[in-house]
This record gives structure tokens, C-alpha cells and sequence, in this order.
């Protein structure tokens, strides 16, 4: 099974309490980044794929706060595709890949795309990126992101998979916050998005 999550923002402080941007309900880092671990490996068991579209963390240590956040992906189940966010540097995502485990079957749990990646699902191409594109008129192509947390583009085909995404709200059974979006949910958000846009118009 695939799945897809943005913008967990481990360690990051100044997220916490409700606000318009990134609301993070939770008293504690500690709290959030555990709830996080929690709702992930709900449903991520070690034969998924989750592909990460950015912005893993921001610790206030920054490079010496690295073992910190290995520390909390080590818990994640599966294995994880990390697409660049604008907060994920080139010398974490090398940090990462020098303490890079291997998975049962022998393959490394992390993998790495600077840009973006393209996976194909349910009839549809899906460019995997972290920020927003603006795809124009598309045939069955839709673009996962992050980036914008808290907000959405008006845009049927670009569905925010963020922790804190709008998107989200269109989901018939409310997720756990943290819980990466799978594969099977993407079309159910992405109908209900297509009457929302409509309604702009």
C-alpha cells in the first residue's frame, strides 16, 4: 500500500496552539511528536511505502538536533520515500542516508527525491511534490503536495496530503492527526475537493 504525508514538522515549537497556519493542538513537542508516531504506525505496517512530501522537522539545534529526528523516523513503520521540502536540508537528507537501516527484506528503509517523484494509482498519474504546482488542464493527473498546511489551492487536481491540510475535512471517517493519507482515501478526497472547486466558480 502507498501512502502520503507532509509537513510533520518534528520538534517545531513555535507550531504549537491553535493559530491559521499549522494548528498543533498539543501542549508539548513530545506530545505531538508522539501522537504523530502513533496514528502513523496505525495503519503503516513494514510492506508499505510512504512517501514523505517534505519538511520532516525543525529542531531548535538544527544539524546537532539530527539524532533527535532519526531517532523518532526509526519508529516509523515502513519504508519512507522523502520528496525535499523547503526546510529539509541537503546534509540531513545525507545524515539520513549514512544512517540508512535495512528493511526485512534487505532493501534501506529511506529513500531520497530532491524535486519530486511520479507514481501511478487508481487510473491516475500523481506528481509527488511539496510545493503546490499549477498543473492547468489535465487528463487523470493529479498533484499531491504539501507546504501550505492549514490552506488549500483552488485547484480539483492538487490535493494537499499535509497533517494539518484543509483536505483532510473531506474524508467520511476523520483521521488521527499524523496519520498518513493511503492510496485507497485519495480518490474519496479528491471527489469531494471537485464539488468544493465547482462551487467557486
Amino acid at each position: 500500500m502507498k501512502y502520503f504525508i507532509a509537513d510533520t514538522h518534528y520538534f517545531h515549537e513555535n507550531l504549537l496552539g491553535d493559530n491559521d497556519f499549522a494548528p498543533r493542538l498539543f501542549d508539548t513537542v513530545e506530545e505531538m511528536n508522539q501522537q504523530m508516531v502513533t496514528a502513523w504506525n496505525a495503519v503503516v505496517n513494514e510492506k508499505d511505502t510512504v512517501y514523505h512530501l517534505g519538511d520532516v522537522a525543525m529542531h531548535p539545534l538544527y544539524e546537532k538536533g539530527f539524532p533527535a529526528i532519526l531517532e523518532q523516523l526509526l519508529q516509523l513503520e515502513g519504508k519512507i520515500i522523502f520528496i525535499k521540502g523547503n526546510h529539509d536540508s541537503r546534509t540531513f537528507f545525507k545524515y539520513l542516508a549514512a544512517h540508512n537501516p535495512k528493511l526485512a527484506n534487505g532493501t534501506a528503509k529511506f529513500e531520497f527525491e530532491d524535486v519530486g517523484a511520479i507514481v501511478k494509482f487508481n487510473h491516475h498519474q500523481y506528481y509527488l511534490t511539496h510545493y503546490p504546482m499549477l498543473l492547468g488542464k489535465t487528463v487523470n493527473i493529479r498533484n499531491l503536495h504539501g507546504h501550505i498546511h492549514n490552506y488549500s489551492m483552488p485547484i480539483a487536481e492538487d490535493i494537499n496530503v499535509g497533517v494539518d491540510a484543509p483536505e483532510r475535512n473531506f474524508l467520511q471517517t476523520p483521521l488521527p492527526f499524523g496519520t498518513p493519507i493511503s492510496e485507497n482515501l485519495i480518490d474519496e478526497i479528491a471527489a469531494y475537493k471537485e464539488i468544493e472547486v465547482k462551487k467557486l466558480k
